[in-house]
């Protein structure tokens, strides 16, 4: 495979992982298609809280095991309630700041499993007092319009129903020559991509480590899927992919430290996780002698199933590769898929490097 058919596959693979429907709790779908792509790979599976696993084809069982990460939901809404004109109630399935959700186009699956297009309503400024100009957008007072008259008609002539899941009604957009991506879910529907490229990349390849990967559900309400899937492994290591907020459009230019363009961002620290010291050096030094560029950050902010995976079993050396992403937990993200290749370059060459012997130099590590 030449290098542009190789990243025309990398380009639809992504394509087909944002453009799906998948917030958190309703993965299904999604998770179906995911299995088909997975199991290229190696034994692939789904369990009850629709985590999709695959297990490595030329896994031994009796090595360094290590598990890649990469949830499958994106931040939606729920339907809560149906108002007497024919209007949607809704509830986060994620965090959003509420004046993103206004006047977008979403996508509403009714009881047929039809993706019905849908309005988030917004008053216009002719019936707007001046007081209501003023007040701050909460949640509470968006709606959902499919264009319906009354709540009969949602229910009888759209078969929506109460606790339908919703998403953002938006297909991918990609600008070859200035390679701009533009599309929702790329948190973490691009560290989903990454995962699937590492494991293409690697395909045939004998490794010195086994590998389980899992596309982990209901990250977005709290890593839920992830604490099932890394009790289910019980890995010795984790590497996690993820679709991480950039910050290169605000700020000073000496507190950025995520920026397009650049390649995968490996943080130190969020909220949830101060990263294994001897398994971020690791990777650190590994970048550089490989020549991937990459971004270190310390984060005030945020976290990842990272969070949960290192304080798993006796504990979990984990790192997280970032694709950095504008605008996320919106309807729409910006990035490059000059990240996204980085990102499985340097996941790639990590597997490669890991064996019995840099496992035991990567517990004992200090992150000097």
């Amino acid at each position: 495979m030449t290098s542009m058919e190789k990243r025309e596959q990398l380009l639809q693979t992504l394509r087909i992982f944002s453009e799906a429907n998948g917030p958190s709790g309703f993965e299904h779908e999604l998770a179906r298609t995911a299995l088909e792509i997975l199991q290229a790979y190696g034994e692939s599976y789904i369990d009850s809280l629709q985590n999709v696993y695959l297990e490595r084809t030329g896994n031994s069982r009796d090595r360094v095991l290590v598990q890649l990460d990469a949830h499958l939901d994106e931040v939606g809404l729920i339907v809560q309630s149906v108002s007497p004109q024919g209007l949607l109630r809704i509830l986060p399935l994620g965090s959003w700041v509420a004046s993103n959700v206004p006047s977008h186009r979403f996508r509403v699956r009714n009881s047929e499993g039809k993706w019905i297009p849908a309005l988030a309503t917004s008053k216009p400024p002719h019936y707007m007092s001046e007081a209501e100009r003023n007040k701050p957008i909460v949640f509470s007072a968006i709606q959902l319009d499919v264009g319906a008259s009354s709540a009969e008609e949602v229910s009888e002539k759209f078969k929506i129903r109460l606790a339908a899941p919703v998403v953002p009604d938006v297909d991918l957009y990609y600008d070859e020559q200035n390679d701009v991506l533009m599309g929702k879910a790329f948190d973490c529907r691009i560290g989903c991509a990454a995962l699937v490229e590492t494991l293409s990349s690697l395909a045939g390849e004998e490794l010195a480590c086994d590998v389980i990967a899992a596309l982990s559900t209901q990250e977005e309400v709290g890593g839920r899927g992830v604490e099932v899937s890394a009790r289910s492994i019980e890995p010795d290591l984790a590497i996690v992919f993820e679709g991480t907020p950039a910050d290169d459009t605000f700020g000073s230019p000496d507190s950025q430290q995520t920026l397009l363009g650049q390649g995968p961002m490996l943080r130190h620290m969020d909220v949830t996780m101060i990263t294994h010291p001897g398994f971020q050096r690791f990777a650190l030094n590994l970048a550089e002698k490989e020549g991937i560029p990459v971004q270190e950050a310390v984060r005030s902010g945020g976290g990842t199933n990272g969070g949960l995976i290192h304080k798993m079993g006796s504990g979990i050396p984990t790192i997280v590769l970032g694709v950095p992403v504008r605008y996320i937990h919106t309807s729409y993200g910006i990035a490059k898929l000059y990240d996204l290749e980085k990102t499985a370059q340097l996941a790639v060459a990590l597997l490669k490097a890991i064996n019995d012997t840099t496992y035991e130099e990567i517990l004992t590590g200090d992150g000097i």
